[in-house]
């Protein structure tokens, strides 16, 4: 009897009690994993009756739900007794009826029972009010993208090196990357890694999927030549920068793997030098305007990044006395440290110009989108938004995915969910305020994993990820906030729907104008055979792959199977898994050769080159409104980026971009090179021949 209570209770708060795995069969969750997530949630769970009728009980007082959210010329939905008046409060501040003309924005909706219009007459007047959003109901394409289609590259900035950065890739690798793939070879958009922001200080975490703020990005993403106040400097400071620079330009010249530490500790010290740089008065009044724009969040921000290069880079390890951001203790000691928390607010700055300066130059270029940011799904815990946002996310808890196909064990990404009430009750405002973020200077942003707009995947903390389950999430509430804050940037959202989605979310995403993913390894007919490129849905980004799949020359050899036996990721034999992976290259050979877009005789393994560019032959053949090209495929590259499933196992996230032969590639390499640029122009010809001429 206690566990039906609990499943019911567990069903009452959006908590799956069954789910369907990836082979499609039905899924028990257990009870111990119900108790932990509903204890997460804060639901008194040590007697599921008593919760129960006490849920009831709120639920019947309510007037309104813990946010309403409405597209736009549309009226809202959700139950209005008789007897309660209801208005809107705009953000302009004047008052409203409710009625299918209210503005886009965020609004306040309040609600007014009079006495004896329930329980007897024993209350008296009841106000509730809420947050209210009006949405758009579908997002529009950009009119570039409407009458015809986009191809772009795809890149791990940091991974792409010049001989002008500092053993990384920066903003200023992205912005000649874009305008020379949009020049010479007619490229609409270029799609990165995420930027967010890393800590402060080493151990720098090398996934760009899991840092500690996505409200703000990374100093290591910083050219240092390109701020302003480097010209000021005299030539003995300048030269002192440079002395900094030259090692790690160096190794930028090698395969060696990226070390985030050293980039930074260089940064860092040329950085604070310009720091002290006295502005112009131009760039003292735009630096003053930056601030004010982002008020008390980015000082919240910068005074998580100065407390952490003392304590630590994750705030629960702090003294208790700073752990709540918004105590009386916290504002002291941000004063106390003041000329640091000023530090990394300028870095913020800093970066703001140099990203709009590359989204800006995009689209000086020709490209119709420019600019495609990734949004990652979640935070570090303990990080800075993890401290900032502490009211809206859940803690006991971390986000991941279960079990399927290429990740048999299931993910655990170590990110605190947010509260699907808490962050609801503030009208989304820390969810868009991470969405602005990404989108400001971006033609478009690609959300990772979007099905956890409708659900997401808790892991209970010490659990294996296989013992999570889905915690559902007001999906109008959510998907409208993206819709909402991309219409305001005028930026095209693409969904990363792939993995276990549920038909009717695609669905969803495609009536609200958001984008999907398709990749061609994924696309299967209902055979099981691969999909026909006039098959594929139109509206989304094709690619061959993803960053958490192997290039294509490695995928054709199946060094990816060796690698995840290696790893100890495999639940059946190498052997099974291998012959899995030849039949897949197998049966993707015949369709490219059926298609006329490969000789027969060709040998994939021995000739990845050819089948790179009949596979993206067949990405132009689909009807796909944007098509995304992997830079690593382009160059032959064979080392996967990222292998699901491992942390220190594998070098996740540092590998640079190198050749079929494991020799390093320099973006100057790629422009100028005849043999390289030969080889990038011929890997790309079935789109930059068939789709536009290059732009001058």
């Amino acid at each position: 009897m206690r566990d039906a209570e609990l499943a019911r209770l567990a069903e009452e708060h959006g908590v799956a009690t069954v789910y369907e795995d990836w082979r499609g069969r039905s899924v028990h969750v257990g009870v111990d994993t119900l108790r932990h997530v509903l204890t997460a949630l804060g639901v008194d769970v040590s007697d599921p009756r008593a919760a129960l009728e006490a849920h009831w009980a709120v639920q019947e007082r309510r007037l309104l739900p813990p946010a309403v959210v409405v597209r736009e010329g549309h009226l809202p939905r959700f139950p209005r007794p008789d007897g309660v008046r209801t208005w809107v409060e705009l953000d302009s501040g004047e008052h409203a009826e409710i009625d299918p003309g209210l503005p886009l924005g965020v609004h306040r909706i309040h609600a007014e029972r009079a006495p004896g219009a329930a329980n007897g007459g024993r209350d008296g007047t009841v106000t509730q009010s809420a947050p209210m959003l009006v949405v758009p109901d579908r997002l529009a394409l950009p009119p570039a993208l409407r009458d015809q289609r986009a191809w772009g590259l795809m890149v791990q900035l940091y991974s792409l090196r010049s001989r002008a950065s500092w053993s990384m890739g920066d903003l200023r690798d992205l912005a000649e990357l874009a305008d020379w793939s949009a020049r010479d070879l007619g490229a609409d958009f270029t799609v990165i890694n995420p930027v967010h922001a890393t800590e402060p200080g080493p151990p720098i975490e090398p996934s760009p999927y899991l840092p500690v703020s996505r409200r703000y990005a990374s100093p290591l993403y910083i050219r240092i030549e390109d701020i302003p106040e480097y010209t000021r400097l005299e030539s003995a400071q300048r030269e002192g920068i440079q002395r900094l620079a030259r090692p790690l330009r160096e190794r930028g010249r090698t395969a060696d793997l990226l070390d985030r530490d050293s980039v930074w500790e260089a940064k860092r010290a040329a950085l604070l030098a310009l720091f002290n740089v006295r502005r112009t008065a131009a760039r003292e009044a735009a630096y003053q305007a930056f601030l004010e724009r982002e008020g008390a969040s980015l000082v919240e921000y910068a005074t998580w990044c100065a407390l952490a290069e003392q304590y630590g880079s994750d705030y629960r390890d702090w003294p208790e006395r700073l752990r709540d951001v918004t105590s009386h203790t916290v504002g002291k000691e941000a004063l106390r440290r003041w000329p640091d928390i000023e530090f990394h607010r300028w870095l913020q700055w800093i970066l703001d110009d140099q990203l709009a300066a590359a989204q800006a130059g995009a689209s000086a270029a020709g490209m119709s989108v420019g600019i495609v940011h990734d949004l990652a799904i979640g935070v570090r815990d303990g990080g800075a938004d993890a401290w900032m946002y502490r009211d809206a996310l859940v803690t006991g808890v971390t986000v991941g995915a279960p079990p399927d196909a290429f990740n048999q064990q299931g993910q655990d990404w170590a990110q605190p969910p947010w509260h699907p009430v808490r962050l609801a009750e503030q009208g989304y405002a820390p969810f868009r305020q991470v969405l602005r973020q990404a989108m400001r200077h971006a033609g478009g942003v690609r959300a990772d994993h979007v099905m956890g707009l409708f659900r997401l995947w808790w892991v209970p903390e010490g659990a294996s990820p296989d013992q999570g389950t889905y915690v559902r999430y007001d999906h109008e509430g959510m998907v409208g906030a993206l819709a909402l804050t991309a219409k305001e940037t005028d930026s095209v959202v693409i969904g990363e729907d792939l993995g276990t989605v549920q038909p009717w979310v695609r669905d969803h995403l495609a009536e609200r104008g958001i984008l999907g993913t398709s990749v061609l390894w994924f696309e299967r007919d209902t055979k099981g055979n691969p999909r026909r490129p006039e098959d594929w849905r139109p509206e989304c980004l094709a690619t061959v792959a993803t960053h958490d799949l192997p290039p294509v020359a490695s995928f054709l050899s199946a060094e990816h199977v060796e690698l995840r036996d290696r790893l100890g990721l495999l639940r059946r034999p190498v052997k099974e898994e291998r012959a899995d992976a030849e039949e897949q290259v197998a049966v993707w050979r015949a369709m490219l050769i059926e298609l006329g877009l490969l000789a027969s005789d060709t040998d994939p393994v021995s000739c990845p080159a050819e089948v790179v560019v009949a596979l993206h032959a067949y990405l132009a053949r689909t009807p796909a409104r944007m098509i995304g090209i992997a830079l690593t495929d382009v160059v032959g590259d064979r080392r996967m980026q990222n292998q699901p499933g491992t942390s220190t196992e594998y070098p996740n996230w540092r590998i640079p971009l190198t050749s079929a032969e494991g020799e390093p590639i320099l973006l100057d390499e790629l422009i100028a090179d005849p043999q390289l640029c030969a080889q990038v122009r011929r890997a790309l010809r079935p789109l930059t021949e068939d789709w536009c001429a290059p732009r001058s």
